[in-house]
Formats: C-alpha cells, sequence, structure tokens
C-alpha cells in the first residue's frame, strides 16, 4: 500500500506562509524555502517591536514634556516630582499631548505646580 501524505494540509500551510511574503523584493516572495526563512524573521521583529514601541513612545512624550518645561524654566525631573508631590494624575502621554496641543493649560499646570 502507498505511502499517504496529506497534501491539502502541507499545501495550505505553504500557500499561508507565501501569503505572509507577498510584497518582498524576488525570490523571498515566490520561493517556498527562502520564503519560510523570510516570514519566520519578519514575524521575529514584528513581536520584538512590539514591546520597542511602548520603549519608544514614552521617550518621546519624556521629550516633548522636558522641551516645553525647560521652556518655562524648569527641568523634566524637578517638574515630573512636583506633579506626583501634588497628586496631579496624569500620565505622560497626556502631559505631551497637552505640551504639543495645547500650550496655554500646559502652562496653567507648570503655575500649578511651581
Amino acid at each position: 500500500m502507498p505511502r499517504s501524505v496529506n497534501a491539502v494540509a502541507s499545501r495550505a500551510r505553504r500557500k499561508k506562509v507565501l501569503k505572509l511574503a507577498k510584497g518582498n523584493f524576488g525570490s523571498r516572495s515566490n520561493v517556498w524555502t527562502v520564503a519560510k526563512n523570510t516570514v519566520e524573521k519578519g514575524l521575529t521583529y514584528a513581536y520584538r517591536d512590539r514591546k520597542n514601541k511602548k520603549r519608544n513612545f514614552r521617550g518621546l512624550w519624556i521629550q516633548r514634556i522636558n522641551a516645553a518645561v525647560r521652556a518655562n524654566g524648569m527641568t523634566y525631573s524637578e517638574f515630573m516630582g512636583k506633579v506626583n508631590a501634588k497628586g496631579i494624575a496624569l500620565n505622560r502621554k497626556v502631559l505631551a499631548d497637552l505640551a504639543m496641543n495645547h500650550p496655554t493649560a500646559f502652562a496653567e499646570i507648570i503655575k500649578t505646580v511651581k
């Protein structure tokens, strides 16, 4: 009796990987072994960078707050220390948004903190 292989499942698995590799250059998008490696590496980067994205945004918010606070004669560390001491419950994301888009409201927060 000949060996039975599940060609339907194998084909589906390969099609799924080749679909994920769509848009890559040259053989990376249509040769199975190369596409498989490309997709694995890409998914690894995607997982890693979902974590890094959070770090990058926090850094961006801190830079924006620091720039706005220094324009008003304080440092970032002084400002954040006083914000926490006063019990102002605004996170860095909201503070950065206020600093960028609503400078008058941010100036009021700085006055409150001083």
